[in-house]
């Protein structure tokens, strides 16, 4: 679950007292055999090895704990970042809308109600000191806050993208409502795309405005925790008949505006969603429905919180990788992240679309007597924001740190407090269960537990020595040594004689991201965004290159000739525009730099054609 301020029961029920068997990890974290996974690519593809690293950033992090955005381009850990969670978007009790407010958490009819924190997320000034940019905002700044931060974050790694999460544990009380009709379901999904997209906010205290957070977010994150179940929030509305259906549908309606929006300024912009473990909330919103994920880019598994101190007497494993055999609870209680991935992969959902998420905390007990996992405890044990809930960095040092390689598991004992949390050596063997599965990648609830970085980068330099994952730009360059490579201009088998086009065939069953090049009835167009089964030349998504050459290179007469003399164009000199930093590019634009012409994959400003091996410039050859 994700919590907010306050904690929640999580997956785990009670069970009989049981010792669990102990192994002792005391290796350090050693190079894995990482074997190669074969994927459908997701729609815009990830700057880390072809994987997603994913971290969720959350808004009150910024006041007690004091963990604001600069910390994690201080620690390394943005660098190793692919998207940033942004938690939470509340959603209005009586509009049925997206909106923020600065409203306590508590002060509504049933807490939830009307609660936002505006201040937070763009009111807040930021000093030289404690802001990304290294610069102070200015009093009268339409957008200052997280968002403004989030914005500087990512003008300093361009690859990062941003996410609004909307709901979490504590906010998804009125999924149901907003989901229920399809006007309902229209409104709602039309208000979040204009504030936080459009970035259209409410003018609070002097800050937002008309357009003031645009850029900011590049997508939307669904966490409605649960639909159809009763496992949720106390005060939650539940429609255990039509909420699978209604879920579904608000998912098509976000995928089908997100589109429309795309369409409108060339930003491609992906939907996600928080996915949960228990096979019965899955079943209950259907989660596990190949169609959803025809409207989501990619959704992450909640990979925690399978057991905690809401049983106070007994400890055990909250993120174990795999079943524990010595597991006592009744059989529907042990869950195990495994068993929550094989939910979704038995449905024949695409691996490449599911992340597993990994905690940045740990889950703990007092008075527990054996340092095995399911043994005797007496209480929670003492976090400091919440009871039997502590982060990672804190816990790192406590006690003596354990590992059991065949689960997949880690924790910590004292003599006293037992604590379940991810270590680096637990992180090292998702990573590979990851690569072996063919999972798009990883998630971590949440950033400010882990204030080094030390757990997203353990993940991520996994990650990268990994071979290529399932998120990898299918346009990049080819071994031209290859033979049987259909571009190697060398291979004498190459169908790419004068007079056809150099591009393959567009088909209408392949998947194509920004970037890619297809031929189709004599002409090369690029793709400007994630697209299939859109013909080239009838739709928006693809633009226009040029008309393929008819004509023999060599032959001296033909004016593309770079050594016909009579060539208008001086050899050596681009034809396309020069790129400028400062402007804004929609996938399909093409530019010329350092004598070399780029097409743009998707969305882009001040990305170096060239510069980044994942970026969103694609090569398209020599002037």
């Amino acid at each position: 679950m994700h919590t907010q301020r306050t904690g929640r029961r999580g997956l785990g029920a009670l069970a009989a007292v049981a010792t669990g068997a102990l192994v002792a990890g005391l290796a350090a974290v050693g190079g894995i055999a990482l074997p190669s996974s074969a994927a459908e690519p997701e729609s815009a593809p990830s700057a880390l090895n072809g994987y997603r690293n994913v971290g969720y950033f959350a808004q009150w992090g910024v006041y007690g704990r004091d963990f604001k955005l600069n910390q994690l381009d201080d620690s390394g850990a943005a660098a190793d970042l692919t998207h940033i969670n942004y938690a939470f978007g509340n959603i209005h009790y009586q509009n049925g809308t997206c909106f923020i407010a600065n409203k306590a958490q508590g002060t509504g009819p049933t807490g939830s109600d009307g609660a936002g924190d505006a201040w937070a997320d763009f009111g807040m000034g930021y000093t030289s000191a404690n802001s990304v940019a290294g610069t102070a905002d200015a009093w009268d700044q339409p957008l200052a806050g997280n968002f403004n931060q989030l914005k500087q974050l990512k003008a300093k790694h361009p690859g990062l993208k941003a996410m609004i999460s909307l709901g979490g544990w504590t906010w998804s009380k009125n999924f149901s409502t907003v989901a229920k009709t399809d006007a309902s379901r229209k409104k709602f999904v039309s208000s979040c795309v204009d504030l936080y997209l459009r970035g259209n906010l409410p003018v609070i205290d002097g800050r937002g405005g008309t357009g003031a957070a645009a850029g900011v977010f590049d997508g939307i994150d669904i966490d409605w925790e649960w639909p159809g179940s009763p496992n949720g929030e106390v005060g939650n509305v539940v429609d255990a008949v039509n909420d699978k259906a209604n879920f579904r549908l608000l998912l098509k309606e976000f995928r089908t505006q997100l589109d429309a929006l795309t369409a409108e300024n060339g930003h491609p912009y992906q939907l996600s969603a928080f996915l949960p473990a228990n096979p019965a909330d899955i079943a209950s919103g259907g989660w596990n429905d190949p169609e959803n994920f025809e409207y989501l880019d990619y959704g992450n598994i909640q990979g925690y919180d399978l057991h905690g101190a809401w049983n106070p007497t007994l400890t055990g494993h909250q993120a174990n990788l795999f079943d524990d055999p010595a597991d006592t609870r009744p059989a529907a209680q042990r869950f195990s992240v495994d068993k929550a991935v094989q939910e979704y992969l038995k449905t024949g959902i695409d691996p490449a679309q599911l992340g597993l998420g990994l905690a940045a905390y740990g889950r703990g007990w007092q008075g527990a007597t054996s340092a095995n996992a399911w043994g005797p405890a007496t209480a929670a044990g003492p976090g400091t924001w919440e009871k039997g809930n502590e982060d990672y960095s804190k816990l790192k040092t406590l006690g003596t740190d354990y590992y059991d390689a065949a689960l997949g598991a880690a924790w910590r004992y004292d003599g006293n407090q037992w604590w379940s949390y991810d270590s680096p050596r637990s992180i090292a063997r998702k990573a590979q269960y990851i690569v072996d599965t063919g999972l798009g990648g990883g998630m971590f609830w949440e950033l400010d537990g882990d204030r080094e970085g030390e757990l997203v980068g353990t993940l991520a330099d996994a990650l990268r020595a990994a071979p290529t994952g399932p998120g990898s730009d299918p346009t990049g360059p080819t071994d031209p040594t290859d033979p049987t490579d259909p571009t190697d201009p060398t291979d004498p088998t190459d169908p790419t004689d004068p007079g056809e086009c150099a591009s393959t065939a567009w088909s209408s069953s392949a998947v194509y991201t920004g970037g890619a090049t297809v031929s189709y009835q004599g002409s090369e167009y690029s793709a400007k965004w994630w697209t299939q089964g859109e013909t080239p030349g009838t739709a928006a998504v693809w633009a226009l290159v040029a008309a393929c050459d008819p004509t023999d290179p060599t032959d001296p007469t033909d004016p593309t000739d770079p050594t016909d003399p009579t060539d208008p164009t001086d050899p050596g000199e681009c034809s396309a525009a020069a790129w400028n930093a400062a402007t804004a590019y929609s996938g399909g634009a093409v530019v010329s730099y350092n004598g070399s012409t780029y097409s743009a994959k998707w969305w882009t400003q001040n990305n170096v054609p060239g510069a980044e091996q994942w970026g969103p410039w694609a090569l398209q050859g020599a002037c």
